[in-house]
C-alpha cells in the first residue's frame, strides 16, 4: 500500500469512527442513584479505537469532530461538548502516547488505564471551575440546587473530605464515576479491537 493510500485509509477510518462516536453520544443513559444531569455514554470508545489503530492525534481529532457534530443538537450552549472534548482528549491522548512507546497489548492496557485515571482527575477542575459555573449561568440553576441533588443521594458522605460542598461532591462522586466510565470504554475496546482490526488496519 502506498503512502497516499495509507493516508486515505486512515482518513476514511477516522471519519467512520467520528460518525459512530457522534451517534453514540446521543445514546446516553441515566443511572439509578445518580443525579439526572449526569449521563453515561460510550462515545469515547471509537476515539480509543482510533488512538490505538491510527495514533493519538487521530484519537483527539475524533473526539473533536464527534463534539462538533453533536454541538447543533446539544442543549448546554456548548458547555457539555467542550467538557466532553477536554476529558475525552485527555483520555485518548494519554492512552495513545503510552501505546506508541510500548506497542503491545500490555502497553495499550496500561496507557488506557492511565488515561482513565487522568480523565477522572481532570474532571474535578473542569467541572469545578468551568462546567457547573457555566450551567448556573446558562440555565439559571442555583449552585445550591446542584449540590443538593448530590447530597440527596450521597447524604453525609457529600460533606467530606473538605469544607467545600461542591468539591466534596466532585471528589466523592464524579471522580469514581468518570473513572468507571473510562474503564467501561477500555473493557469494550479490548473486547472488540481484534475483531475490528482488519477494518482498522488495512
Amino acid at each position: 500500500m502506498t503512502q497516499a493510500s495509507k493516508r486515505t485509509h486512515r482518513l476514511a477510518v477516522a471519519a467512520m469512527l467520528s460518525a459512530v462516536a457522534a451517534v453514540l453520544q446521543f445514546v446516553e443513559f441515566s443511572i439509578p442513584l445518580i443525579p439526572s444531569f449526569v449521563k453515561l455514554d460510550i462515545s469515547d470508545l471509537p476515539a480509543l479505537l482510533g488512538t490505538f489503530s491510527l495514533g493519538p492525534v487521530y484519537g483527539v481529532v475524533i473526539q473533536l469532530v464527534k463534539n462538533l457534530l453533536h454541538l447543533p443538537f446539544g442543549s448546554s450552549a456548548g458547555v457539555g461538548e467542550l467538557s466532553n472534548f477536554i476529558l475525552g482528549a485527555v483520555f485518548v491522548l494519554c492512552a495513545g502516547l503510552v501505546y506508541r512507546k510500548h506497542k503491545s497489548r500490555k502497553g495499550a492496557l496500561i496507557g488506557a488505564m492511565l488515561g482513565a485515571v487522568l480523565m477522572a482527575v481532570v474532571s474535578v477542575p473542569s467541572n469545578y471551575f468551568f462546567v457547573y459555573p457555566a450551567y448556573v449561568k446558562v440555565y439559571g440553576m442555583p449552585l445550591e440546587a446542584i449540590i443538593g441533588a448530590y447530597q440527596a443521594i450521597l447524604g453525609t458522605i457529600a460533606e467530606v473530605p473538605s469544607s467545600n460542598a461542591l468539591l466534596n461532591c466532585l471528589l466523592v462522586f464524579n471522580v469514581p464515576f468518570t473513572f468507571c466510565k473510562g474503564l467501561l470504554d477500555v473493557g469494550l475496546c479490548f473486547l472488540i479491537y481484534k475483531p475490528l482490526s482488519p477494518l482498522l488496519h488495512k
